[in-house]
């Protein structure tokens, strides 16, 4: 009966799946007939099967409410492997915790169910790994009763726990550019909100002002990877207020009261590829800065927009690059200053939004950064256009722009330093630049506090295991994006079959890599098209596969860039190009990175580092030191 209904709930279910059910529902009916026989209290437990996660597809087999404690039961066959079963009820369970309301201040403890475990049956009583419990289906009954006695909080209602908005979970770029796009606004989203909502807030308050005044303002937010600049950027564009702030400049054009730039042009393809389906290609929600400035370049066209973001403003072209991307014989002015000539044109008002991470520059004429806006600033007052532009900052970067002829209002609340795109584990960006620095130093206690946030970094001398891990772990999550990247400079990858040749790459289509389903050809699920440092910068996967290349590595006790020689001329520190690249290619797991070190002599040393600085290893069956937890 129990599966027949569970058919008719989930009916998309293939017959795997539904042998699944026939195989595990008897015993965990005689596990619910033993816990009662033990523990009469049992009869107010909730056991919800199959619980679909609200905005999610992914289904948790069997979450238990035992008075105030929540316990997600993950059930496995022998041939899934136990890292992998493990990570993903570790990952609900943490999921849980964040995101759904009634989970916040109460125990959610995960546990795996397995036959078998190294080839001899589980201890019925179960047993820690790594924050989680490990048990056999005959213990299911035994560590409930353990747990409901020893973990106490307020008794939870099923009818509380199975609301539609208990769940609110951080969404990916790609779902929030969805939602805004379709309606208007994201859910609320808590945990996120409280780091980002004040930033959010004082650009809104300084557009007000400029309506108000008449003024022209230049907003620098900055933040560490993952700290949601870009989620702050698509709400400012899809704000509604910013609908009546649009100045009527006598023409029959639609005014559109903001634009969302980006010069990433892997995030403009996939942005536009997901919103394709509501009209015109999603062109209108984010437009490529090349385009942008080519069509304003032309007659003195004046933007339709009172406010632009542009997103990785760091990485803004220097005049010699940006002649060469617009196939120019030469420009004296840089890409910042063109956007601040064109916004000059606007009638009245203005806002530009610059948006700025750290670390990120990775193509040739990207290194001067910030100055570049500094710059813009000075020559556009130099040249009389009688308009001064009042800049707004953390005091982080005051530096760059303390100038007696700049005007300077410092704000604290741009500078982003709570990463949010990890599910909310802060420090991953702090562990990277270990891993990049020339020193580990005591990094095994911070490795091992991300570890038991469930945020993972591990690394495989095996690509065949890497890819096997994160199938298991993903198999039951069919919106999970997860894809094998690498550099795009390192020249040995190829003949260790991760083709990252120039030939491949010109091939390789953004939109579909990301948003398409595994079964498509083109999808990053298939790990077999590799995504480059310029094809994910500014893009999430839930898990990345990093094949580790050897065009930067460590050698006698220190990085080299093995290309340096190679390096154009114009190039001003081609191994802090490599670390950048390393930097974001190790940043874009939402879940966390499975580092793939080719097995060559030229990488030992390599791998001898990423170990020493606490990433767990595949190959020698040894994981970080397990914590029991709190039972």
């Amino acid at each position: 009966m129990v599966c027949l209904r569970l058919v008719d709930f989930v009916p998309d279910a293939d017959q795997k799946q539904q042998d699944a059910w026939r195989h595990w529902i008897p015993q965990l009916q005689r596990q619910s007939s033993g816990l009662l026989a033990v523990d009469p209290l049992a009869i107010t437990y909730s056991a919800i099967l199959e619980y679909r996660l609200p905005r999610d597809l992914r289904r948790p087999d069997v979450i238990v409410l035992e008075q105030g404690v929540v316990v997600v039961l993950e059930l496995k066959g022998p041939d899934t492997s136990e890292r992998a079963g493990l990570d993903q009820v570790l990952a609900y369970a943490r999921d849980l915790r964040a995101y759904h309301e009634e989970c916040h201040n109460r125990p959610v403890v995960p546990v795996l169910v397995r036959p078998q475990f190294g080839g001899a049956a589980s201890p019925a009583e179960g047993r820690s790994v790594d924050g989680a419990w490990v048990v056999s289906p005959q213990g299911i009954a035994t560590l409930l009763g353990r747990l409901v006695t020893t973990l106490k909080a307020e008794p939870l209602s099923l009818q509380n726990f199975l609301r539609d908005d208990a769940y609110c979970p951080l969404p990916s770029i790609v779902d929030a550019a969805r939602e805004l796009f379709e309606h208007g606004e994201l859910p609320y989203i808590k945990r996120a909100q409280a780091h980002t909502e004040p930033a959010l807030e004082a650009i809104t308050a300084i557009a007000k002002e400029a309506k108000a005044t008449q003024t022209r303002h230049l907003v620098v937010l900055t933040g560490v990877p993952g700290s949601g600049k870009t989620l702050v950027g698509l709400q400012i564009v899809h704000a509604k207020w910013l609908d009546r702030l649009a100045s009527p400049d006598g023409s029959a054009r639609p005014k559109s009261p903001a634009v969302y730039l980006s010069g990433n042009g892997p995030l403009v393809q996939v942005l536009q590829h997901a919103l394709s389906s509501a009209g015109g290609g999603g062109q209108t929600f984010v437009q490529d800065v090349k385009k942008y400035v080519e069509y304003h370049s032309k007659k003195g066209r004046v933007p339709l927009e009172h406010v632009v973001v542009f997103d990785e403003a760091q990485r803004a072209h220097d005049p010699d690059q940006f002649a060469k991307v617009h196939k120019l014989p030469q420009a004296d002015l840089s890409e910042p200053a063109h956007l601040m000539h064109f916004m000059q044109r606007v009638p009245e008002w203005c806002v530009l939004v610059a948006l700025v991470g750290s670390g990120q520059a990775i193509h040739n004429g990207e290194e001067v950064g910030l100055p570049l806006w500094r710059e813009a600033i000075l020559r556009d007052q130099a040249a009389g256009s009688g308009t001064q532009w009042i800049v707004h900052a953390p005091e982080t970067i005051r530096d760059v722009f303390d100038d007696v002829e700049i005007v300077l209002r410092e704000n604290n609340t741009l500078n982003l330093d709570h990463e949010i795109r990890h599910h909310m584990v802060p420090r991953v960006h702090e562990y990277v630049e270990h891993i990049l620095g020339e020193r580990v130093g005591d990094t095994r206690e911070l490795a091992e506090h991300l570890f038991q946030s469930n945020h993972r970094f591990l690394v495989t001398r095996d690509l065949d295991e890497a890819k096997r891990y994160v199938r298991d772990r993903y198999g039951e999550a069919p919106l999970a994006r997860y894809g094998l990247i690498a550099s795009s400079r390192c020249k040995t990858l190829p003949s260790l079959g991760i083709d990252n040749t120039f030939s491949t790459l010109r091939r390789f289509r953004a939109g579909p890599w990301f948003n398409n389903p595994k079964d498509d050809p083109l999808s990053c699920r298939r790990l077999d098209m590799v995504g480059t440092e310029f094809k994910v910068q500014g893009l999430e996967l839930d898990m990345a596969i990093l094949a580790w290349g050897t065009d930067f590595r460590r050698v006698g006790g220190v990085w080299s860039d093995s290309m340096a020689t190679k390096h154009q001329k114009k190039v001003l520190d081609s191994l802090r190009l490599r670390l950048n690249a390393y930097r974001v290619l190790l940043t874009r797991g939402r879940d966390g990175t499975v580092i793939f070190v080719p097995p060559v002599p030229e990488l030992d040393e390599t791998h001898e580092w990423i170990v020493g600085a606490g990433a767990a290893s595949f190959a020698c069956g040894r994981w970080l030191p397990s914590q029991s937890p709190s039972v």
